[in-house]
């Protein structure tokens, strides 16, 4: 825990105490993966996902795994580059002793690509669209600025508030605009 603060330059946190409390310490991998996701270079990333999953309880690791995940999907400039940087952590991450906890993590890296590849210009179909999660459908119906995107959704998303929002959308005047 030491050193995963010093090398975010965290220097406020009581590594005594975060060992001892899960709270201070899930809101001290926070700060790790906010630092971490902000830097340019990607070379600590699978160190410092790889000490986070030595976390004695799960929940406090994943939270804190799928932070870093979305934070740097949000910050890649394409699908292959999440796709290059995700693959480096999967040997980690499947070292994760919950099942569960690794398959959202993984799920949640396939809904990023999903996501990336339709930002790089692909158009999703259907099949394509059922085996992404709810989570990534709404926040495509919330966020897309693709006409097509947004019809498949508001046609073909799994639940009535990701249509209703996909289709608001849609008809939305500053998309028409585009």
């Amino acid at each position: 825990m030491a050193e995963l603060l010093a090398g975010a330059g965290i220097v406020d946190v009581d590594v005594d105490d975060a060992v001892a409390d899960e709270h201070i310490r899930s809101s001290a991998y926070q700060r790790v993966v906010s630092v971490t996701a902000s830097s340019r270079s990607r070379d600590r990333d699978r160190a410092i996902v790889a000490t986070i999953l030595r976390d004695p309880i799960d929940i406090v690791s994943k939270t804190a795994v799928v932070a870093l995940v979305d934070k740097i999907a949000m910050k890649v400039t394409g699908s292959a580059e999440f796709r290059q940087w995700s693959a480096e952590l999967l040997p980690e991450i499947d070292q994760l002793k919950a099942e569960g906890y690794r398959e959202f993590i993984r799920r949640r890296i396939h809904d990023w690509l999903y996501h990336l590849s339709i930002k790089d210009g692909h158009t999703p179909t259907p099949a394509e669209l059922a085996k992404v999660t709810d989570w990534m459908q709404r926040r495509l119906a919330e966020h897309s600025m693709s006409p097509a995107v947004l019809t498949l959704l508001a046609e073909s998303g799994r639940t009535r508030k990701t249509r209703n929002i996909a289709q608001n959308r849609a008809g939305s005047r500053d998309l028409r605009t585009k």
